[in-house]
């Protein structure tokens, strides 16, 4: 059995267990598990929501029993009040959390696949009011950050405070690169993550993305960074040239 099929088994399974488990009302699969399965592939994992009747939340949280009672745990970790992380034994790796029905309105999510619900609830599932908006990216906002970025950086570099100037740099100035690459290049049909800029950015946007290999060079090589971010800013934007003179010059100390 391959991964994608032991994922959808494990599914099918905590779908059964849950219907077996008073107070249950339903299973929700969401990301790749849910309406998007046909980006699941062996680096998957099962992400997922579980409703039960009010009142119940915490029986489903610090009891695991309907998970447990499927296959072992080798590890689990509650990263929020909601849920939790966890692996089986059989290295099917969880994200997943608890809500009560009156709970859901306010859950941001971008849709989900109902797997099983309970015949006195009636859940239908749409893409969720509280999802981040989608603003246009202000171009001359991001070329001043990424400039001012990269000048801060450097200084601190400089200063031998190499840890700040990492962030500002290669953490910082290289988001404004990311904002600033889909104004540029017409995005890949490949469904974007309206969470996290990073995800799928690769297959997104192919030909720009390339300029991440010489952004992200690494903390012994912060100078090298900054110098490709600025090659980026003058080959594709009209940028400030008195700020791109202080920043090669900082470059090269």
């Amino acid at each position: 059995m391959n991964i994608k099929q032991l994922l959808l088994k494990r599914l099918a399974e905590i779908a059964e267990s849950l219907s077996k488990t008073p107070n249950a009302l339903a299973l929700l699969g969401v990301g790749s598990i849910g309406i998007e399965l046909d980006r699941m592939d062996g680096y998957s994992d099962l992400d997922f929501f579980v409703i039960c009747k009010e009142g119940f939340k915490e029986r489903f949280i610090e009891d695991l029993d309907w998970l447990e009672s499927i296959c072992s745990v080798s590890y689990k970790f509650r990263n929020t009040e909601d849920g939790y992380k966890l692996m089986f034994q059989d290295g099917v790796f969880c994200e997943f959390a608890v809500f009560e029905p009156q709970e859901l309105k306010n859950i941001s999510f971008s849709g989900g696949r109902i797997v099983w619900q309970s015949e006195e609830f009636n859940m239908k599932i749409g893409v969720s009011a509280n999802l981040p908006i989608d603003k246009a990216v202000d171009i001359d906002f991001s070329i001043g950050e990424a400039l001012t970025n990269l000048y801060v950086g450097l200084c601190r570099y400089q200063r031998g405070e190499k840890l700040s100037a990492y962030s500002f740099i290669q953490v910082y100035a290289k988001d404004r690169v990311l904002e600033l690459i889909t104004t540029i290049e017409k995005p890949q049909d490949i469904k974007k993550d309206v969470f996290n800029i990073t995800r799928r950015f690769e297959y997104r946007y192919p030909n720009k993305s390339s300029i991440l290999s010489k952004i992200l060079v690494g903390y012994d090589n912060i100078p090298k960074s900054a110098e490709a971010i600025l090659e980026f800013l003058d080959s594709n934007f009209s940028i400030n040239t008195e700020m791109k003179n202080k920043i090669l010059e900082l470059c090269h100390i």
